[in-house]
């Protein structure tokens, strides 16, 4: 992993901070983000100790702000010469129905919207670093899922675990939708069930239920990211490091498309 740059966003706490801490102890540039400065700034002292390496930066971004958004693409385009590995990580789980200061419903804010929008910014940099990697995690809650384009801001009714679910979908079309659209370049891009994990998010959604722990979520990341024979593998869903079949509305081309263009519609990449 030495002289490769890897983003993880959503590493201040779970998952990504795990697998940020392997990934620094393996030699990689990690660049951690988190949405609160204090958290992150104690993150990036605890990582860069534990691993004995200096070359893991910390970015602030709150992913309910498209404006941060954007801000954080500029930040890491205006810092780094590459970047090898986009790890889209980041997520909430959210009780009760609210609204981003732009007026998307949160779930689909943080877990699609973002995401969509820093990857769309971020693209160039992974092109121009090819061969390069962007890795989605998704989750398996996403087969009961249905995606409804007349409401994806859950303005009829709201359900925590629906939209949950339905913003893991949403990372699957984006993710398919885009490996085709990467079709012949050297920037592959999958995505991932990290397995029923211990997280904060996990505690928030269902309470005491039990997890495995963080080490096995970064494993699965870990991976997509540097195990020989994946390098050229594109496109696909991985349950505990094997290709699996996800739902048939997330295979569905059409859908796929009309989502794309809605989804560049709301964060302002098209008119």
């Amino acid at each position: 992993m030495e002289n490769k740059v890897i983003l993880i966003t959503g590493s201040t706490d779970g998952i990504g901070k795990q697998a940020a801490l392997e990934f620094a102890r393996k030699g990689a540039t990690v660049l951690i983000h988190g949405r609160n400065p204090s958290l992150g700034k104690t993150v990036l002292s605890e990582i860069r100790k534990a691993s004995q390496n200096d070359n893991v930066l910390l970015y602030i971004a709150d992913f309910t702000s498209l404006k941060q958004v954007r801000q954080l693409a500029d930040d890491i385009l205006g810092k780094n010469a590459k970047l090898d590995i986009l790890v889209n990580n980041a997520g909430v789980y959210m009780p009760r129905r609210q609204l981003t200061e732009d007026g998307f419903e949160v779930t689909f804010a943080v877990n699609h919207l973002a995401p969509f929008l820093l990857t769309n910014l971020l693209l160039d940099l992974l092109r121009k670093s090819a061969p390069s990697r962007i890795i989605n995690v998704s989750s398996m809650a996403h087969q009961g899922a249905r995606i409804d384009l007349n409401d994806l801001n859950s303005t009829e009714r709201f359900d925590a675990y629906d939209a949950y679910s339905k913003s893991k979908l949403a990372n699957l079309l984006f993710t398919f939708a885009l490996a085709d659209r990467l079709n012949g370049s050297s920037v592959t891009v999958n995505a991932l069930h990290p397995g029923v994990i211990a997280t904060k998010m996990l505690r928030a959604g269902f309470g005491s239920m039990g997890g495995r722990p963080v080490e096995d979520g970064a494993a699965r990341i870990a991976y997509l990211v540097n195990t020989t024979g994946t390098e050229r593998v594109t496109g696909k869903y991985f349950v505990n490091d094997k290709e699996q079949a996800s739902s048939s509305q997330s295979r569905d081309s059409k859908l796929q498309n009309q989502f794309w263009a809605i989804s560049e519609k709301m964060v302002g990449l098209s008119a």
